[in-house]
């Protein structure tokens, strides 16, 4: 007998500020948007990054300790090759029309997609709504992503 459940919500969890953090993400919301489905995204820690307008878009690509891009450590760690790895990557995305997070985070916002921060990452970076994206509908609590996550799916990246 076949599965007929179906996923009508997702909540998705942004915590790592760097393009390999921040992209699955934003690809897993926009995904569940494109098929009905409720999509939220809640960032915390350095999440925050995608939506803080001083830093949504300067995201680079972690090129130290990321085994996936098997570069040795002692070369990601050179002076810029941060930078030169996250523009190949970047103009890799751009063939496959992926847009840049500042864009893909307002179509998102365009969907109907919640887009929230975490209180106690903007309290611990010491942010305000002010520096924050305009396309954050709020700053709230674990307890209320919780209820905003009530009957659906959390995915963490």
């Amino acid at each position: 007998m076949a599965d007929t459940a179906t996923i009508e919500k997702v909540s998705v969890i942004v915590s790592k500020g760097s393009l390999e953090g921040i992209y699955p993400a934003l690809i897993m919301a926009n995904g569940a948007r494109a098929e009905g489905i409720e999509a939220e995204l809640f960032f915390t820690f350095f999440g925050l990054d995608a939506i803080t307008k001083k830093r949504w878009e300067h995201i680079k690509l972690a090129t130290v300790g990321n085994p996936g891009l098997h570069l040795p450590t002692l070369l990601g760690g050179m002076p810029g090759v941060p930078g030169l790895v996250t523009r190949q990557m970047e103009h890799k995305m751009d063939k496959l029309d992926i847009p840049p997070i500042p864009e893909f985070i307002e179509m998102i916002a365009d969907t109907g997609a919640g887009i929230y921060a975490c209180k106690a990452s903007v309290d611990l970076f010491e942010l305000a709504k002010d520096d924050l994206v305009e396309q954050v509908q709020g700053i709230i609590t674990v307890g209320e992503f919780y209820e905003h996550a009530a009957g659906g799916q959390i995915i963490y990246t």
